[in-house]
């Protein structure tokens, strides 16, 4: 395959959008269900901390929803522009996952997101408090079935194929498939990690710029929390997936690994190298005897699947997806050292205090999303040649359509996209280089707060 013809270029052209858009619903799962619970403990004890907090990050929240919303759109189109034999084969099964992901989950956000943004003095308290659970929930399902839809190409069950087209056979083994449960936990608490740390981040900045105000104390104490509860657990789900990974979809282990040949009696752990397909060998190879079999198989001696037992032309491209998984894997042994820290920092009282330690926080607050790019193009890399896993290939699976056309679009989305979401983020970096504003009360400080009594929009009109 040339670098620059047809195939190519819409590969590149629907990783390029698929890589901007996973940005925005990343940070706005995680931001809805935070939003949810800053909420709550405003109900809770009436701490106007909370809701400070909750006016801020909506703000926030509203901006990656919208450029989330715009983004995904552009890549239905693709389906039908450069993709149609894909569509046309499988459409049967992922149009409709993808329906209900529109009909139960955008809607419910949609419906829900005007009272959450704009209802403060439209609504009651609790009825703006379910509004704001409705959006987080709607944000979950969304990744369902989003997750149900690729998953079905990852590992697909269920189906019978007629006519040279895919047919669901039994709905539930179709949205249920063996990789589903485990891709499903790994994206939501990815997502949750993501925002935990964009909201420690911003803490830091204001804490490195001398603020010491509540909210943002607060805000960087309740990222690290979110932190030390879920990195661990990510650790965990993450093995779980590699061992499902490697029952499933053995080819893409063995590229991750950089391992060629089936190794007898335990399997070694390629720490560092230069995979070269040509060669059929990893080159400058640090390795770790038996640690591949532990990791992969939890056992000594357990028995790993080489790339050379499977033909060439089914192999994907380990250079990418070996290094893809160790950035990806590099920063979560990261993140749980920041969780560690923060903990250590805390019981000795100087977490608002270790400039050091604040640093690091704001040089990891984009580790989140690099993290999650870097996992996406390991699972998507590594399911290639096929676009359905072991049915349908990706060559087949393109349009008939000219490298000019291909290359054209291409640079317009770049263009379009460098314009659009790069003002989008841009705006974003710049209201949390604002931070969370503390409340000044201009009436009896003992009565209870109202919801009512202000609009977090205000500033936008």
């Amino acid at each position: 395959m040339e670098m620059f013809d047809a195939l190519h270029l819409a590969r590149l052209q629907f990783a390029f959008t698929v890589a901007v858009h996973i940005i925005f619903p990343a940070i706005s799962i995680g931001l809805a269900s935070f939003l949810a619970v800053l909420e709550w403990r405003w109900l809770a004890n009436g701490n106007k901390v909370y809701q400070d907090m909750f006016f801020f990050w909506s703000r926030i929240f509203a901006i990656g929803f919208g450029m989330g919303v715009v983004s995904g759109v552009v890549m239905a189109y693709e389906f039908g522009t450069n993709w149609s034999g894909f569509s046309r084969y499988a459409g049967n099964i992922t149009g409709p996952l993808l329906t209900y992901e529109v009909l139960t989950a955008f809607f419910l956000e949609a419906g829900f997101l005007g009272v959450m943004l704009f209802g403060w003095k439209r609504v009651s308290p609790r009825a703006h408090f379910f509004a704001t659970v409705m959006v987080a929930v709607g944000t979950l399902i969304s990744t369902f079935w989003i997750l149900s839809s690729n998953s079905f190409m990852q590992t697909p069950q269920g189906y019978e194929i007629r006519d040279g087209r895919l047919i669901a056979a039994d709905w539930w083994q179709v949205i249920f498939n063996p990789s589903f449960p485990y891709r499903l936990m790994h994206m939501t608490i990815a997502a949750f990690i993501v925002a935990a740390f964009i909201v420690a981040a911003c803490g830091a900045w204001h804490l490195l710029k001398g603020r010491r105000d509540e909210p943002v104390k607060r805000s960087f104490s309740m990222g690290l929390w979110i932190l030390l509860l879920l990195t661990p657990i990510q650790i965990l789900v993450g093995d779980a997936h590699g061992l499902n990974t490697r029952e499933h979809q053995p080819a893409k282990i063995a590229a991750i690994e950089g391992l060629w040949e089936t190794e007898k009696g335990g399997t070694a752990l390629n720490l560092f190298g230069i995979p070269d397909m040509q060669a059929e060998e990893t080159k400058y190879a640090i390795q770790v005897p038996h640690l591949g079999s532990l990791i992969l198989t939890h056992s000594w001696d357990g028995e790993i699947r080489g790339l050379k037992e499977f033909p060439k032309e089914d192999r994907p491209n380990s250079l990418i997806v070996f290094w893809s998984f160790r950035i990806m894997a590099g920063l979560g042994m990261l993140m749980l050292l920041v969780a560690v820290l923060g903990v250590l920092l805390r019981r000795g009282g100087r977490l608002y205090e270790s400039r050091a330690f604040q640093r690091f926080v704001l040089l990891m607050g984009p580790s989140g999303l690099v993290a999650l790019l870097a996992g996406w193009v390991t699972t998507e890399v590594g399911r290639q040649p096929w676009t359905v896993y072991g049915l349908l290939r990706t060559a087949d699976s393109a349009s008939p359509i000219g490298s000019q056309q291909a290359g054209v679009s291409l640079l317009i989305l770049v263009v379009a996209y460098v314009l659009v979401f790069g003002v989008g983020v841009y705006y974003m970096l710049k209201l949390m280089a604002q931070g969370p504003q503390p409340h000044v009360e201009h009436h009896d400080p003992a009565a209870r707060p109202s919801l009512s009594n202000r609009d977090p929009f205000q500033s936008f009109h």
